[in-house]
């Protein structure tokens, strides 16, 4: 084993024991054996002190004070070289002091288990009774530990694991090694494999903790083998080999030869090796932490990509971290360097850098936290000068790898130095500036001190104060009030907060808040004053550039969330989040609390000017999202506050503030075309006012209404106008990759402004022209008027008028907006709209009908339109009197014709339907499609309308619209499924029915157009089953009742026709034929010679036929074989 700290060094050619340093006797003189005691006395006998254990009213004793506080303090090595000779009885209460006594640090370690089964709060098992630190508690009150015993630094013992259903029972050893109240080693015989103590190490260790008085002391077990004459040590030896022969026989004999060898290694040093001799001066003084069992666990999360619950074991280690640096305790570096290792060896680093691919959101979020952490604990205010030193080696080392990640996610960001003041250009050199890693800030932070006097004094005393201070300038150490502030680039500032907070400096932390938070009011009221004396200069160019180019909203630091958790958990630790002035007497800070004010109003005041700032949205898809969460993080911390007058003024005070501050505010009169949008804050905010000052709560929603970055640069500055805003796509680079969630949280404020405004017809046209000045999203238009809809037509109250005619113009709206553009909700939304006129009353769908080409396709006008109109549903709706549905109609009918005019293709037959009732519109209607079916109607829309008007009643017409759709048809001889068949069939047994002239007239057209033998034949054979004129002959009373002949016109024709297709079709087949079509092939043959058999001498014809057919194709035997077989 690897031994540290030994006072010489050196490597021995056999196993070491686990000792940690080489003891001997300086000085030792024999004679003081005699009379001095070998065996061990209890840990509270003789000469020990309560030690919290004993009764309250015994004084402790001096020695036991002196002991306590060397225990914690000295290593024992050097109390061994301070003093010649120590007395045993002062041994032994340095020793009983040596223990830690708090059991916090011990369920620290074993708080969870990050990667065993057992755990507590890994993957789904959630019984927190499992966890080692509490099964270590049952362990001992269930009085399963035995056989302790404490040897000098080293406490030893047996803890049994009682049995269980599938478990028998399991007796462990157990030993701790122990120094200036830690615990420095364990071992267990139960085979842990984890980062924290098992629960049988826990259990031990409690018992110590516990009860004192029932563990044997001994001293180290030098002091006892000093004590033992030559005898006594021969015995003592040779009984340790007996017990234990198989297992130290070899390393004893080894030894032996070692010590008797003059020249040996073994006899070049001083002294030997005692595990329970305590610590040596070079060690170091921390708790044991399994560093190999850190770096496995952290290996195998990171392996299992985020699943198994891996995300949140990790997010749990990093909470450990935090724990320990509370704790003040070393291992919290330790450990984050350790889990920085394994993240910086994941291999998946360079497999996205390769494949240009970024991580995951959680992932991202992991190595945010890893940075946050790092900036902590080089930030720790009492680190020393070589650990910050060697801190920054690392994180240097980390930076200059290839895969390290950036801080944006996605590429270098272009901040300043965090110690360095901001720019007040919007780009600045973008090219000099190197790509900033997740340890950028971190290694800058390495520059920062703590040795300024007025932050020193700022966060050691609550009375600092100057109250005769009265210096007005920028940078001034007191505001007006004479209480400090501190100067500093703010994230700095809070990280500083963070700082104090992570290394368990809570008042510290409290008071830096507090001075900050004081330096922001301050600014933003300067930077109000500044605005006022330049507004007029300002609002004349109209524009503005960007304040702030690192917002605090989002910020890697998160600002903003430090300053207000400082404030909230103190506020909430004595009295809850609202606690009064007078309610907080007892806590650190409160001179510093205004009369009246609490440190939950100091947080919510923060968190508003923090979300007001005016900031540029940042590059990258990760750090837009970022911005984003956080905001909703703090708007979520806010929502939790309930709102009394005092916050309520805080509330009008900011909101002053954001409306009058200009380019200071997201909020200003004018902002820079790329500033975050306020909409998601401004809902909050709204809904807040509005109960307590209406006015305001929607002069600052108006405001807030606007998105620069869809607006043409051309109109963006005139903001006086409600004309409506181009919409353009944003152009520049990098892109607004969270745009769409923006523009939906536009859509939120404008529906909660359209809803608190119902009944206020002033107020709903003011926010109707926000809303058509500044949204450009066709969906989000729409949804809106859905909403304004829905909060009109509510069930327990009458329809709200002017909200429904708020409701009907942005639907009118999206309808010009969606025209000329595909929307796959087009039909949707005209249905809608046709509802909400419905509703408004029938001015309002006449209204639409008389500017349908305005709003409508065609198409869209009549049959959903127009239709919708005409039903019955809606005039039942309307109530409408018979001159209402006169008016309506001719309305309906108007636009139909219109549209048929128009449209003729996609609309004249909806005309057609709507025309009926009116003779004069029919006949117009019926005009139209005539004109329209020369020049460019299908055959299938022809017959369509033809078929309606043979339904209507309109025979001879129909068969004029068919004869025309024939015109335009053309059916090749393998088309014998062609949709069109039909059709063809119905005109054909129409013009039959009308007569023979009609037939007559038709099958011209039918010869021409169809080339298809099998519909030929089928059109012969229906032409001879009846007698033409069925239809005329109802109404005369001559009826020859002959059936027309094949030899004479028109049916000659069409029999010379189909035996001329059948002819053709047949060469056609044959030229491609493959044998498994030869028995469909014959089928067809056979359809053939029947209606060759339909003329006179059709059957000399079919013969002849097949013998050209024998003669042509005489190479395809087996085919001419089979019709020989059937045809002869």
């Amino acid at each position: 084993r690897k031994t540290i700290g030994w006072r010489a060094s050196f490597s021995l050619p056999y196993p070491q024991p686990p000792a940690k340093r080489l003891c001997c006797r300086p000085g030792y003189n024999p004679a003081c054996r005699q009379g001095q005691r070998a065996g061990g006395v209890l840990c509270g006998g003789p000469g020990s002190a309560p030690g919290g254990l004993g009764k309250a009213h015994n004084p402790e004793s001096l020695l036991d004070i002196a002991a306590r506080r060397v225990a914690e303090k000295w290593p024992f090595q050097r109390v061994e070289e301070r003093f010649e000779r120590i007395p045993e009885p002062v041994q032994r209460r340095i020793v009983y002091w040596s223990f830690p006594r708090s059991e916090k640090e011990i369920c620290m370690y074993s708080s969870f288990n990050a990667g065993g089964e057992e755990s507590g709060t890994s993957g789904e098992n959630n019984d927190e009774t499992q966890l080692p630190f509490l099964r270590g508690v049952t362990l001992l009150e269930g009085g399963w530990v035995d056989n302790v015993l404490q040897v000098g630094f080293h406490l030893s013992g047996t803890v049994t694991d009682p049995a269980t259903a599938s478990q028998p029972e399991m007796v462990c050893s157990v030993s701790v090694s122990f120094d200036r109240c830690k615990i420095t080693a364990v071992t267990c015989s139960c085979g842990n494999k984890d980062i924290f103590y098992c629960a049988h190490v826990v259990a031990l260790a409690l018992y110590r903790v516990r009860k004192p008085e029932q563990v044997k002391l001994h001293l180290p077990i030098s002091e006892t083998l000093f004590q033992m004459s030559r005898d006594q040590l021969q015995k003592f030896v040779q009984y340790l080999i007996s017990v234990h022969h198989t297992e130290v026989l070899p390393t004893a004999q080894k030894l032996a030869d070692e010590i008797l060898s003059t020249n040996s290694e073994i006899n070049q040093v001083h002294g030997a090796p005692d595990p329970t001799a305590g610590a040596s001066v070079d060690d170091e003084n921390c708790w044991h932490l399994d560093e190999e069992q850190v770096q496995e666990q952290v290996k195998l999360f990171l392996s299992q990509g985020g699943y198994h619950g891996s995300g949140k074991q990790l997010n749990l280690l990093f909470s450990k971290v935090r724990e320990m640096l509370r704790m003040r305790d070393s291992n919290g570096a330790r450990m984050l360097t350790l889990i920085t290792e394994q993240f910086m060896a994941d291999p998946r680093l360079a497999l996205w850098r390769q494949q240009g691919t970024t991580m995951n959101d959680k992932y991202r979020q992991l190595w945010d936290e890893l940075g946050a952490l790092w900036m902590c604990i080089v930030l720790n205010p009492h680190c020393k000068t070589e650990q910050k030193c060697s801190w920054l080696r690392e994180l240097r080392r980390w930076n200059s790898v290839d895969v390290c990640p950036w801080e944006d996610g996605n590429h270098g960001n272009d901040l300043p130095n965090l110690t360095h003041s901001l720019p007040q250009g919007a780009h600045g050199n973008q090219e000099s500036r190197p790509h900033r890693t997740v340890f950028t800030r971190a290694i800058e932070a390495c520059d920062l001190h703590w040795q300024d006097r007025h932050l020193q004094h700022i966060i050691a005393s609550d009375l600092y104060a100057n109250y005769c201070y009265h210096d007005n300038q920028d940078g001034s150490l007191f505001d007006t009030r004479g209480w400090p502030m501190w100067h500093e680039h703010v994230p700095t500032a809070c990280a500083r907060v963070d700082a104090l907070r992570s290394h368990g400096y809570p008042r510290e932390a409290l008071r830096l808040a507090i001075a900050v938070v004081n330096t922001l009011r301050r600014q933003q009221q300067r930077q109000l004053e500044h605005f006022r004396r330049h507004k007029k200069e300002l609002l004349h160019k109209a524009v503005t550039s960007i304040t702030n180019m690192e917002g605090w909203v989002g910020h890697p630091l998160d600002p903003i969330g430090t300053l207000f958790s400082t404030l909230t958990e103190t506020g909430r630790g004595c009295c809850g989040l609202g606690g009064s002035r007078a309610e907080l007497q007892r806590l650190p800070v409160q001179r510093l609390l205004g009369e009246g004010e609490s440190y939950g109003a100091l947080a919510v005041e923060t968190a508003l000017i923090g979300l007001g700032q005016q900031r540029v949205m940042p590059d990258g898809l990760y750090a837009q999202e970022k911005v984003c969460r956080n905001e909703e993080q703090l708007l979520a911390k806010l929502q939790e506050v309930e709102l009394d007058d005092t916050l309520v003024k805080i509330f009008r005070k900011q909101a002053v503030f954001l409306l009058e501050s200009g380019p200071y505010s997201g909020l200003g009169e004018i902002v820079h075309r790329e500033s975050v949008p306020m909409h998601t804050f401004t809902r909050y905010l709204f809904t807040s006012l509005l109960p307590h000052d209406a006015e305001l709560a929607y002069k600052i929603a108006l405001r807030a209404m606007r998105l620069p970055v869809l607006e043409s640069t051309a109109s963006s500055g005139d903001l006086s106008r409600p004309h409506h805003m181009v919409s353009v796509v944003p152009n520049r680079y990098p892109r607004w990759f969270t745009l769409s969630h923006i523009e939906s949280q536009q859509c939120e404020l404008a529906s909660t402004m359209l809803t608190a405004a119902k009944g206020d017809s002033c107020k709903l046209e003011t926010v109707l022209e926000s809303i058509q000045k500044n949204i450009h999203s066709s969906s989000h238009i729409f949804k809106l008027a859905q909403d304004a809809f829905k909060i009109a037509t509510l069930m327990d109250s009458l329809p709200d008028i002017t909200l429904l005619k708020v409701s009907l113009e942005l639907g009118l709206q999206v309808m010009r907006i969606t025209l000329s553009t595909l929307n796959w909700r087009r039909r949707e939304m005209v249905r809608w709209l046709v509802t909400c006129a419905t509703e408004v009353g029938v001015y309002a769908l006449d209204s639409i009908m008389q500017s349908w080409f305005t709003l409508f396709t065609p198409t869209e006008a009549t049959s959903i339109v127009a239709t919708t109109v005409m039903s019955n549903t809606t005039i039942v709706r309307l109530r409408l009197d018979c001159h209402q549905q006169e008016n309506l109609a001719s309305s309906a009918r108007t636009l139909a014709l219109q549209c048929a005019m128009k449209d003729p293709q996609n609309c004249a037959l909806s005309a057609l339907t709507l025309c009926e009732k009116d003779h004069i519109a029919f006949e117009t209607a019926y005009q139209i499609v005539l004109d329209a079916a020369v020049a460019g109607m299908s055959y299938t829309q022809l017959f369509t309308i033809a078929r309606y008007m043979e339904h209507r009643g309109y025979p001879m017409r129909a068969y004029k619209l068919a004869t025309l759709a024939m015109a335009h048809l053309n059916l090749s001889y393998n088309q014998d499924t062609h949709p069109a068949i039909n059709d063809v069939l119905w005109a054909c047994a129409l013009s039959h029915s009308l007569g023979k002239n009609e037939l007559a007239a038709v099958i011209p057209l039918v010869v021409k157009s169809v080339k298809c033998a099998t519909v030929l034949s089928d059109i012969l054979r229906r032409c001879t089953l009846t007698t033409p004129g069925m239809v005329s002959a109802l109404h005369s009373r001559r009826n020859s009742g002959k059936l027309m002949s094949l030899d004479k016109a028109p049916l000659r024709q069409l029999l010379d026709a189909t035996i001329g297709a059948y002819i053709n079709t047949t060469h056609s087949r044959l030229t491609h034929i493959s044998p498994r079509h030869y028995s469909e092939f014959i089928e067809f043959l056979g359809k053939a010679r029947e209606t060759f058999l339909m003329a006179h001498d059709g059957h000399i014809q079919f013969t002849q036929f097949i013998d050209n057919l024998k003669q042509i194709y005489k190479g395809k035997k087996k085919l001419m074989m089979l019709v020989r077989e059937r045809f002869g």
